[in-house]
């Protein structure tokens, strides 16, 4: 008898691990940063009952070679390389919906920047050049009536880091840095005040339009292949996922102990930075209307920053709803 229990428990574990892909596990990659955030209850849930394969990378430089060559099935990845993965595969893959709105801010020693005009005549320092951070500050920039070229000293820096290390070392100076590092940077001066949310910037720009965008940070994306073969598991996936979030959210004292316990950021500044990441889990119609119209914004300044032409229909994943 207790043979036969043994078996019948060691066979649903089998069915629990195995129902999400053809007999394998879903095998999820996201970075250390907002998408990890909102992930952890996920992630911790399922380290009880497998039926995922979780990993963190630092960088979207290691996800992008495992995406092309099938090595990973989901991942959470900056919003404009989705859509560069999607032209270099061909159409290869999906998003399924956007997980961080934007989580760039300006921030100064001080208390003179109040809107996007106050950078005028100002030097700003900023990692990301060719990146999202440098189309984000010069769409702010530009329909505020600057020239990013002219009106504001961009100063591009190779890391947040050194971002700082030149804002506290040029009293007259700003920067722009994104969550949680803000957080972090505050344990480092205290002075350090935030000016602008560079997110509410670009909604109060993109009020009363027709089809509004939103500055986006990441989402999650997925072979192509996996999601026609396993709808199911998808559709599964992004209801845990959405619990996760609004759990991460909900629960923030919780959430950065785990988000602590991962290795994301310490559990003191997950604390701080959490309200501040915008984490999200947003799918269907309204991830296509936000997510296109910021691919728009971003591919208005430079093709190259989505691959060098706009995905179409078949990258939004819209079965969600």
């Amino acid at each position: 008898m207790k043979k036969l229990v043994s078996a019948l428990l060691a066979l649903l574990l089998t069915l629990s691990v195995c129902a999400f892909a053809d007999g394998e596990t879903v095998r999820v990659v996201a970075l250390n940063g907002p998408t990890g955030m909102g992930m952890v209850k996920m992630m911790k849930d399922e380290a009880e009952n497998p039926g995922y394969q979780f990993s963190l990378e630092s960088a979207p430089d290691v996800i992008t070679p495992a995406i092309i060559k099938g090595e990973v099935d989901i991942a959470c990845v900056p919003a404009n390389l989705a859509s560069v993965l999607f032209n270099k595969t061909q159409g290869g893959v999906q998003v399924l919906a956007v997980n961080t709105l934007g989580v760039l801010y300006i921030v100064e020693r001080g208390d003179t920047i109040h809107t996007a005009e106050d950078l005028r005549g100002r030097t700003l320092y900023v990692s990301g050049k060719g990146a999202t951070p440098e189309y984000a500050i010069n769409y702010i920039l530009t329909e505020a009536g600057l020239d990013p070229e002219k009106d504001v000293d961009l100063q591009f820096c190779a890391e947040h880091a050194e971002c700082l290390t030149n804002l506290l070392a040029n009293e007259n100076a700003v920067a722009m840095l994104p969550q949680p590092f803000v957080t972090v940077a505050q344990t480092k001066a205290s002075d350090l005040r935030v000016a602008l949310d560079l997110t509410e910037e670009w909604d109060k720009l993109q009020e009363g339009g027709e089809a509004p965008s939103s500055m986006i940070t990441g989402v999650v994306v997925a072979r192509k292949a996996f999601v026609e073969a396993n709808p199911d598991a998808v559709k599964a996936f992004l209801t845990e996922y959405a619990a996760s979030v609004a759990y991460v959210n909900e629960n923030v004292d919780e959430a950065a102990k785990l988000i602590g316990e991962y290795g994301i950021v310490a559990e003191n500044v997950a604390k701080v930075a959490v309200p501040k990441c915008n984490i999200v889990c947003i799918t269907g119609e309204e991830m296509k209307t936000k997510l296109s119209g910021y691919l728009n914004v971003l591919f208005a300044q430079n093709p190259a920053a989505v691959g060098g032409q706009l995905p179409d229909d078949g990258f939004y994943y819209t079965d969600a709803q």
